[in-house]
């Protein structure tokens, strides 16, 4: 069949005051991304949005404060992916450096327990000896986890930044920057960012109330946590706005300058990055994926422990644990990815990737409910279709994990659904790139048949063409390390913020296969006959053959370091192969 081909679009240069200190190439970039004035690339910490008009922190605040000064228990409510164990992390390490003594967490498993603050978490926390619930990165829909732990005599405070249903929970106090109302500048906050914002608003509160001269210690210096708000911001996807970007620019300088927890050093060190060099994006595909492995195959605790160690040999021995269950969870994931490849190409074998369903839902009783969301990512990108992808789940529910394309918000394509068949979706929630929810096994034909639909619905014109969204072509002289660095310090790169992309024509001079699909490529420059040095990951699923195709074809790529044996040199990673321009296209209000 027929994949749908990327359009290649040129992203626009709006009129900028950008100073010229600022490269030109970088200037055009920034430029393309909406920041065309010098305070839109503002990096330090004097940049950061005020706590203040975060809704609800008065409360938060009064509710902490008394925690603080009766030394109630407090039990830190996770959750099982990155953000989750970073906002856990950072909130016992913020609690404990202002004078908490009794602070725990717990993590529900995912398997047997499900997502977020439920009835049974509350009662474990209460058989602990609770007193005060917070929960960071959930919370906003555990109704009925706040009733219990409320009704057994704990305190809740919500900490979250997924969006809301129409009804709160009853919570003592909610801090979520996507409340209905709330003024806060940077809706786009990981779970990481909220309870980070919530610790600073605790500590100036207690400054004000010499707390710390009353108590003989030292006010904590807050920027010592960035690194761990740094990699759950990247981790999580959210939109790099410019108050992320300042959040994950200042964590990764600490991380440069040698200032990072163990944890993060020894997990950077097993998957073989240089802490001194490190970019957003090592945090997003070296830390990250290590940190959701153990939730997806294990329990999260390991991950958290990795973050809290001080001691260098442990840290050392959990990121080598993690490291494994990576190595699991990728073997895992090979294996459920190829499946579902083949099951969309055998049961759309006739169509034309035109015509295939709006929205694709795959299943299989083998599967593992603990990699379902990474196998609908790559369904999603190789299609350009919002995915889902369910497995069997413990509680006899098939446990579901969707992910969409820009312009068609999942979440909202579910709530559409739900309030059609208000049957259909006992529990999901989510926000616009992704979601997860629970369905009746009897359900799924059902479920896919409304998907489809419900998707449909909601995708404009575009929505369903994928495009590749170019900086246009790099001149013959750009294409060094020096280049390369330049583009590596101009970020940090991410969701919103993206990096660098470029087109250019060349044709192949050499390819090799390597690793499990992938081609290392030497390309021609025709312009200068210069050979770049290229690799292209899942070189198949970008049409390309093992000889690398055509003799001279467009191609859209990074350029990056390659870094091998001590020496650094420039690489262009390929994402798109026999491309055509988009003339008609350009507009970077699209981006």
């Amino acid at each position: 069949m027929r994949h749908p081909r990327p359009l290649l679009r040129r992203r626009s240069v709006a009129a900028h005051a950008l100073p010229d200190s600022v490269p030109p190439l970088l200037r055009r970039i920034y430029a393309a991304r909406g920041a065309t004035a010098a305070e839109g690339l503002v990096r330090d910490l004097n940049g950061l949005a005020d706590y203040r008009p975060l809704g609800g922190m008065e409360a938060a605040v009064d509710c902490l404060e008394q925690a603080l000064r009766e030394q109630w228990p407090v039990m830190i409510v996770g959750d099982y992916d990155a953000d989750g164990a970073t906002s856990t992390a950072l909130a016992i390490e913020a609690l404990r450096s202002l004078g908490a003594q009794h602070v725990g967490y717990l993590v529900p498993n995912r398997f047997t327990q499900g997502y977020g603050l439920s009835p049974a978490l509350a009662e474990e926390a209460a058989a602990r000896g609770a007193r005060l619930l917070i929960t960071v990165d959930n919370g906003i829909a555990a109704h009925s986890g706040v009733r219990a732990a409320r009704a057994a005599g704990m305190a809740v405070l919500i900490t979250d930044h997924h969006l809301p249903g129409e009804v709160l929970p009853e919570a003592d106090a909610i801090v979520n920057p996507n409340l209905p109302g709330d003024i806060f500048p940077s809706k786009s906050l990981a779970g990481v960012g909220v309870i980070f914002y919530v610790m600073l608003a605790l500590r100036a509160r207690l400054r004000t109330q010499s707390w710390f001269e009353a108590h003989g210690r030292p006010t904590p210096n807050f920027a010592e946590l960035l690194d761990l708000v740094a990699v759950g911001t990247v981790a999580d996807v959210v939109a790099l706005d410019a108050n992320n970007r300042i959040l994950v620019e200042q964590g990764l300088r600490r991380i440069r300058a040698g200032r990072a927890r163990a944890g993060v050093r020894a997990l950077l060190r097993v998957a073989g990055r240089d802490p001194a060099r490190v970019a957003a994006s090592d945090l997003g595909f070296a830390i990250g994926p290590r940190l959701n492995a153990t939730g997806r195959l294990d329990d999260m605790a390991l991950g958290i422990e990795c973050l809290l160690a001080t001691d260098e040999t442990r840290a050392a021995t959990l990121a080598q644990r993690l490291d494994a269950l990576n190595r699991e969870r990728r073997e895992l994931e090979q294996d459920m990815r190829e499946q579902a490849m083949s099951a969309v190409e055998a049961a759309f074998a006739r169509l034309d990737g035109d015509a295939l369903p709006d929205g694709l839902c795959l299943f299989d009783p083998d599967w593992h409910e603990g990699v379902v969301g990474l196998v609908a990512g790559r369904v999603k990108e190789r299609f350009h279709r919002p995915v889902a992808v369910f497995a069997p789940g413990a509680d006899g529910m098939l446990k579901g994990s969707l992910r969409s394309v820009p312009g068609i918000h999942i979440r909202d394509v579910l709530a559409d659904m739900a309030a059609r068949d208000p049957d259909l979706l006992p529990r999901f929630g989510g926000h616009a790139m992704a979601a997860g929810l629970s369905l009746e096994a009897t359900r799924l034909d059902a479920f896919s048949a409304l998907f489809a639909q419900a998707v449909s619905r909601h995708a404009d014109d575009e929505a369903l063409q994928p495009v590749l969204w170019s900086d246009g072509e790099l001149a013959p002289g750009e294409f060094d390390l020096q280049t390369a660095e330049a583009l590596r310090a101009g970020g940090p790169w991410g969701q919103g913020f993206p990096e660098p992309l470029f087109d250019g024509v060349f044709a192949v001079h050499a390819a090799r296969e390597v690793g499990q699909g992938h081609l290392k490529l030497q390309l021609r420059d025709p312009r200068d006959g210069r050979l770049h040095e290229a690799i292209a990951f899942h070189y198949a699923e970008l049409g390309m053959s093992p000889d690398g195709g055509r003799d001279e074809a467009r191609y859209a790529f990074r350029l990056d370091v390659n870094e091998y044996r001590g020496e650094r040199r420039p690489q262009l990673l390929v994402t798109g192969y026999d491309l055509i321009v988009d003339e008609a296209g350009g507009d970077s209000a699209h981006i």
